[in-house]
Formats: structure tokens, sequence, C-alpha cells
């Protein structure tokens, strides 16, 4: 196996796929834990381009709204919705009756931690998951979220945000939306929606499940593929 350890020093432009991903974490010489804090930070910042441009191949129209959400969501998972239970069962109610397309994958992970998985709301139209054991799922992983403090998590983006500039991701209002996000972290807010072309290109519903739960209670019960 080829060891790119070093690759991410350069401007790169990302071909990852989750098997090549994996093969530049774990391959020897590159990944298991051991090695220099400059290997570890290689590969983190190798793991993070991996992520994005699995993302940006997915959803091309992704802004840096929702390269940030999907990154935000790997560390906060779902507590910033979850404040009223019976609320946002309601609200889950109401959109599945409404959504007429349940774009992307079943299920996704979220960041490049994969903490928490997107889970598409149509497993629960197409009845592979009852509506109860997914809700309690959903519920159930707001349960024991450490969350970084905001400037644990402020760090935390500006290793991903140069990750992000450095494979070139680019478009017109990149830098304005750049400036509002990182303003509105310094005021203290972490939470961001998904943008308005995003939601205008894409019609995704789900609801962030932890990894531990998602792995071993809906995993098994998804439809097997080859």
């Amino acid at each position: 196996m080829i060891c790119v350890k070093n690759m991410i020093h350069k401007k790169l432009n990302f071909t990852f796929s989750a098997v090549s991903l994996f093969v530049l974490l774990f391959a020897p010489g590159c990944g298991g834990g051991s090695g220099s804090a400059d290997d570890n930070t290689v590969r983190r910042d190798s793991a993070i381009g991996g992520a994005i441009t699995v993302l940006l191949e997915r959803y091309p129209a992704s802004r840096y709204d929702d390269v940030y959400k999907n990154f935000m969501q790997d560390y906060f998972g779902p507590g910033h919705i979850l404040g009223d239970t019976a609320r946002s069962g309601a609200y889950l109610r109401r959109e599945l009756a409404l959504a007429e397309r349940f774009d992307g994958p079943l299920y996704e992970p979220t960041g490049y931690e994969g903490n928490f998985y997107r889970v598409n709301l149509s497993l629960i139209r197409d009845s592979i998951i009852d509506y109860p054991t997914y809700f309690d799922a959903f519920v159930r992983s707001v349960s024991g979220i450490v969350p970084p403090s905001l400037s644990e998590w402020r760090q935390k983006w500006t290793v991903i945000d140069s990750v992000l500039l450095a494979i070139g991701y680019s478009y017109d209002s990149l830098e304005a939306d750049r400036r509002r996000i990182l303003h509105q972290l310094d005021a203290g807010d972490p939470v961001v929606h998904h943008s308005r072309i995003f939601n205008d290109t894409y019609s995704v519903h789900y609801r962030i499940i932890s990894r531990d739960i998602f792995e071993r209670e809906i995993l098994p019960l998804l439809p097997k593929t080859e």
C-alpha cells in the first residue's frame, strides 16, 4: 500500500472513496495511532479532506453553511433541536407527512470522526424502521453528549476551514458566507442551518442518531446490501 500522508501539505484535488479513506488512515506506515505529532496532524487533515470530498461529491450544491453543519453535527449531535421531546415528535411526524422526496443515502456519518449518523426518514416512510424505534433512538442520542466548549469548537473549525480552503473549494459568495459564520461563532452561536441553495436542490429529511445506538440497534434492521 502507498502511504500518502504528506500530500495534505499541498493544494489537493481529493478523490477519496470510503475505501481509499480507510486505506489512508489505517495502512501500514500511515495510521494505527502511533507516529509523530506531525504524522497525526497529517492523518487528521487527510481524513478531514476525505470527508469533505465525499460530502461535495454527494451534494455538489453544498455551500459553506452545509459543510460547516456536517462537521458541527459530528460534535454537537442532535441536542440543539431536541429541547422539547413532544414538540420534536410532532415536527418529525409533520415532516414525514409533507415530504415528497427523501434524497440522499439511508444513512451517512457526520464530519470526519463519524460520532453520529444522519439517518434518512425514508426508513420510517418505507416501513423499514417503525416510528417508535427510530424516534427513541433519536431521543436517546442526546444522552451522554459532551459537546466541546465554544472556544474548543472554534479551534476545531479553524482546522477544518483551513483544509476546506486548501483543497480548492470555492464559489462566488464563499468569502461572504465564511465571514458570516465565523462572526456568528465569535458571537457564541455555533448552530447553522442548511443553505437556501442546498434546500432548493435537495430534499433531505433526516435526524441525527449517535454512532453507538445506530450501529447497535438500527443498522442490523436495515436491508443487507452486496
